[in-house]
């Protein structure tokens, strides 16, 4: 038996957010500076640059997290590369290559605490159930129930890869189960587009989730070549068809 102490109670973390067995921990003050970086770190807490470590209590099931991202298990807690045979193997390595993710990823499983290594970007807890198949922007992943499924889906145009910055393939994931996201942005500042059978123009890779039933193309942001010089817009990223979009409005 494992007693964690001097952390649920502890005055200097909050949970700031939670859902199913994930919970986010944010630290309000950074207590180990010296007094040369005491004055940064005080402004850099009251602009929200603070400390997030995500919390998961396994209890008989499993999360696959990005390689390297852990930093402490207790309990009854057993780690396994996420891999079904050679042939998955090859497959995630191959997939790893276009999208930039971790090739095989560790899947931690039994019953007890898993913590991940601390970091100052901001951390989205999000059902991917309630997304159908959602598709995330590039080194945005950090963990997910195993029991989601992590594909490669492609661009639905060359056009998009090369001219929408988003690369060619994205990581989707689909099925049910909590997805854990690093966001360059807080919740606070995402902007949630809903889609039915409509469309939405953005002008950069601004869009860091969108929903894999939508048919993503890079368009001028003008029907004629005058149009788009005087709007100055030139080409747009496009988001057409039915789902959702989550787009930090800066990075």
């Amino acid at each position: 038996m494992v007693k964690c102490k001097n952390l649920f109670e502890n005055k200097n973390i909050e949970v700031v957010e939670a859902k199913g067995d994930v919970k986010v921990l944010e630290y309000k003050k950074d207590l180990s500076v010296n007094v040369a970086g005491a004055m940064a770190a005080y402004f850099a807490s009251e602009m929200n640059i603070r400390k997030r470590q995500v919390l998961i209590e396994l209890n008989g099931n499993a999360y696959t997290i990005s390689a390297g991202a852990m930093q402490w298990t207790s309990g009854n807690v057993s780690m396994a590369a996420d891999v079904k045979g050679i042939g998955d193997f090859f497959g995630k390595a191959l997939s790893s290559k276009v999208t930039k993710e971790s090739a095989i990823k560790p899947k931690y499983q039994g019953n007890g605490l898993l913590m991940l290594e601390p970091t100052y970007r901001h951390i989205l807890l999000e059902d991917v159930s309630d997304w159908g198949g959602m598709v995330i922007d590039d080194g945005l992943f950090l963990a997910c129930e195993s029991r989601v499924k992590q594909n490669v889906v492609a661009r639905t145009n060359l056009s998009s890869a090369m001219l929408g910055k988003e690369g060619l393939f994205n990581l989707c994931l689909k099925g049910e189960g909590i997805a854990v996201l690093e966001s360059p942005v807080p919740r606070d500042e995402l902007i949630e587009f809903v889609l039915e059978k409509d469309e939405v123009r953005i002008d950069g890779n601004y869009a860091i989730a969108w929903s894999d039933s939508l048919e993503f193309r890079v368009e001028k942001s003008s029907k004629s070549l005058i149009g788009s010089a005087v709007s100055g817009e030139g080409l747009v990223n496009v988001y057409r068809g039915t789902g959702r979009i989550l787009m930090a409005p800066i990075q």
